[in-house]
């Protein structure tokens, strides 16, 4: 494990994932909620209540071996980490893809004005969803999902098999991300799958969740993107060169 800028990277080889129950809340906590949400979604009409994992844990098990707790919540549990005493702060987990050109550099994204995190660098990859009662949230389930994610926002399809899980990351606020790596692809081919896609999106009237990609290899790439980026990006950006 290193700890760079604040931010947890783990190597792994394997990943076990444990549901939990979803920690209680107080009446007044509810109450607080609920309030806080309703007021995050005057500011932002985008947001949505939707189901969503978070993680309530992570641990080492053995060399390579870490084992991931989960929780099957909405979306609105996550307002909570904005709430000066609240008791119960429920982490993210989300699933992201390092998606190389043949030139060794990665693909960034910029997360577009509509949507939660506006103007923001990341790789491409989102939020987890719980999968159906009685189905598990497992290694081949959280590929799935970083494969639909890198094919939604960039346009960009891969079989969720070709992705090979590279790190597991854990921010400053305790989210903690999986991070997949591709197969290289040629420079001009992922431009030109993005401009396809975005294309599409407008032809359909629809705002793309990224309104722009980039190409970079170290964290002095990351100068020339105006703009916030995710905690866990140079670090990453770092290790990898």
């Amino acid at each position: 494990m290193t700890q760079p800028s604040g931010v947890d990277l783990f190597d792994a080889d394997r990943l076990r994932l444990v549901e939990a129950p979803l920690p209680l809340l107080s009446p007044e906590e509810r109450r607080v909620l609920d309030d806080a949400w309703d007021a995050a979604a005057r500011a932002n009409p985008a947001l949505f209540d939707g189901p969503v994992a978070g993680c309530t844990g992570l641990e080492q098990e053995g060399p390579g071996r870490l084992v991931l707790t989960w929780v099957r919540a909405t979306y609105r549990f996550y307002v909570l980490r904005r709430v000066p005493g609240a008791t119960v702060r429920l982490p993210s987990l989300f699933a992201a893809v390092a998606q190389p050109a043949d030139d060794g550099r990665l693909l960034v994204g910029r997360m577009a004005l509509w949507t939660t995190a506006p103007g923001r660098w990341q790789f491409p990859g989102g939020s987890v969803e719980p999968p159906p009662d009685g189905e598990p949230l497992d290694l081949a389930a959280l590929r799935r999902h970083a494969a639909r994610e890198l094919a939604e926002e960039t346009g960009i399809d891969t079989p969720a098999d070709d992705l090979a899980l590279r790190q597991v990351v854990r921010g400053a606020n305790g989210s903690v991300g999986v991070l997949f790596r591709a197969p290289p692809r040629p420079v001009s081919w992922l431009h030109e799958r993005f401009a396809a896609l975005t294309s599409s999106e407008h032809a359909l009237g629809r705002v793309p969740e990224l309104d722009r990609i980039a190409l970079v290899r170290s964290p002095a790439d990351l100068v020339g993107l105006a703009g916030p980026k995710v905690s866990y990006l140079e670090p990453v950006l770092r290790l990898a060169r």
